[in-house]
Order: structure tokens, then C-alpha cells, then sequence
């Protein structure tokens, strides 16, 4: 077997119901709709329920997955779960996941490259599934980001929002599956995108929270010519390799940031007969969340046929970047 013969299998999301409108954010810091919508694209974002943690989004997400592919969680080999939001430090949300769907078989880890985390969880399960064949993986990005946004801050209350997407990988025989992955960090850039407390190098206390630690802070300006700067160079490199003109590519899902920033990223690319797919005017930014919950949409809808070439592109905290071309099954 080769690394070609490893695939997605099926796709599946969640997103809470409650909604978070403009209409809403705009009311907070005095702009208009009009404006959020100009600057973002976005319309509305979904804000998980008050009982609701990452994993049960992650749940929800596993189950409809695994429901797409016709197996039962017992089924699953590996459990990968990609978020930096997760519930606890200790344990892993990958385990809590196992427990609700019930997948106990399964070898269970996190992932945490922020908004790259997807890409970064579906290299791990395709080296996994090649290790060991006729096994399959579970790869599930969640994130509850409203948790970690601090409602006086425009820049990321504008953006962010919760959700869950999945995928299951495993071996294909009807096309070549996942073609190329490409992926890099930067950490130099890692001050960009940072939520400074509750670790290890700033505990959590009574000044941290009063401080606003505990939120995520965003250097806005900064990230977006991070990601023009550096993710057109990855997508190139990796069509390269992969011996793959950028113009045969059929479908680019990227991670969904800002709906302005995707319209220059997307020219820069050269995906001149691409079908860029978009989520983000109705669920916002939801972190490592919003590739899997556009390629599920973009599945769902019926517009992935099989044969089609999807390039897959997260970018975000540490700085990370994660490109994954793959022929869809």
C-alpha cells in the first residue's frame, strides 16, 4: 500500500444552535452591520449552549461521520481530536470523546496547531492507517472559542465562534485519496495569536483572570500578512511536488478567517479553475473546526465529485501552516 491509497471516507459537523448575529456585536461596539459584513463577511457565527464543551460538539461531529461512512465507533482504530480549546488540561478531550461515542477500541491523542489542526490530524491518521492496514481513523477538529474571547475585544468577538467537523480516513480503492501533504511552523511568529495564561509559564490566579489573560489576543494586521506572505509559497511547494499545475486543482477549502482576507489569499494562490469554498458568512471563524464543517458543507451539498482534486489549507496560532491536495473518493 501506498500513501496514495489512504483517503477520506466521509465527512460530518456540528454547529450549536444558538446564533450570534451582527446585529448583536454591532449593538456592543457601536459599528454598524454593514461594517462587520464589509470587513469580514460575515454574517452570523454559532455560539455553543452552556452545557455544551468541546467534546460534546466533537461528539456530535464523530457520530454523523461515522453514521456518512455506515461504521460503528467500535470500528475506530484511532481517535485524533484537533483543538486548542479543549476541556481539561488533563485529560486529553480525545478520551472524553471516546467515552460519548463509545469507541472503545480506539487509541485516542489530541492535536493543538490551533487553526491548522485539521490538516495536521489528517497527516497523523494517514501514517497511522499506512502503519497498520485495514484500520481507520477518526479525525475531529472542535473548538468552543467563545469561551476564550473577550467581549470587549472587537477584533475577536467579530470573528470567532463554535463548532465541529470530522472525518473518517482510511483505505480507498477507487481513487489515489490523499496526494500530497506539506506541513511548517514558524514559531518566531508565535506571539501573533496567543492566550497568555493557564498554562505552565503563567498558572492561572486571581491577577491573571482580573488581567484578561485567560482571552485570546490577536495582532490582527499582523496574521493577515503572515498568511499572504507565507501560504501561497506552501500551496505552490506542495502542487509541486505532487506534479500538479495550480490551474488542474478543482476545489480550495481553506480555513475559514476572514472573509476579505480569503478573497486576496485565494488570487495569490493561482487556483485560477478552483471552486473556493465558504462557510464563514454563517458560522464565523471556528478554529481548527472550519475546514472539516466547509468540506462536510461542501460534501453534503454534493458538489465534491468523485475523481475531483480538493486542496485542503489551515494557517493560524503557532504561527503553522497545513496544505493536504487530496483526490476525492
Amino acid at each position: 500500500m501506498t500513501s496514495a491509497s489512504v483517503g477520506i471516507l466521509a465527512t460530518g459537523s456540528y454547529l450549536p444552535k444558538s446564533e450570534i448575529t451582527n446585529e448583536e456585536i454591532a449593538a456592543r461596539f457601536g459599528v454598524t452591520n454593514e461594517w462587520i459584513e464589509r470587513k469580514t463577511m460575515i454574517r452570523s457565527r454559532r455560539c455553543a449552549a452552556a452545557w455544551e464543551a468541546v467534546s460534546d460538539l466533537a461528539a456530535q461531529a464523530a457520530t454523523r461521520a461515522l453514521e456518512q461512512a455506515e461504521l460503528s465507533a467500535g470500528q475506530v482504530d484511532f481517535l485524533i481530536v484537533a483543538t486548542s480549546t479543549g476541556d481539561f488540561l488533563v485529560p486529553p478531550t480525545s478520551c472524553v470523546v471516546q467515552a460519548a461515542i463509545g469507541a472503545q477500541r480506539a487509541a485516542c491523542l489530541d492535536v493543538n496547531v490551533a487553526c491548522s489542526g485539521f490538516v495536521y490530524g489528517i497527516a497523523l491518521a494517514r501514517s497511522l492507517v499506512l502503519s497498520a492496514p485495514g484500520t481507520r481513523a477518526l479525525v475531529v477538529a472542535s473548538d468552543v472559542w467563545s469561551r476564550f474571547t473577550d467581549p470587549k475585544d472587537r477584533s475577536t468577538s467579530v470573528l470567532l465562534g463554535d463548532g465541529a467537523g470530522a472525518a473518517v480516513v482510511g483505505e480507498v480503492t477507487s481513487s489515489p485519496g490523499i496526494v500530497e501533504i506539506d506541513l511548517r511552523g514558524r514559531g518566531e511568529a508565535s506571539q501573533l495569536l496567543v492566550v497568555e495564561a493557564g498554562g505552565s509559564r503563567r498558572p492561572a490566579s486571581h491577577q491573571s483572570v482580573d488581567d484578561g489573560g485567560h482571552f485570546l489576543r490577536m495582532q490582527g494586521r499582523q496574521v493577515t500578512e503572515f498568511v499572504l506572505s507565507n501560504l501561497p509559497g506552501a500551496v505552490a511547494d506542495l502542487l509541486a511536488r505532487a506534479g500538479v499545475r495550480p490551474e488542474m486543482v478543482d476545489h480550495f477549502i481553506p480555513h475559514q478567517a476572514n472573509g476579505v482576507m480569503l478573497g486576496n489569499l485565494f488570487e495569490r494562490t493561482g487556483l485560477t479553475n478552483a471552486r473556493q469554498h465558504l462557510t464563514i458568512d454563517r458560522y464565523g471563524n471556528v478554529g481548527a473546526a472550519s475546514i472539516p464543517v466547509t468540506l462536510d458543507d461542501a460534501n453534503k451539498a454534493g458538489l465534491l465529485r468523485r475523481g475531483d482534486l480538493v486542496l485542503l489549507a489551515g494557517f493560524g496560532g503557532g504561527m503553522a501552516l497545513g496544505t493536504c491536495l487530496l483526490r476525492w473518493a
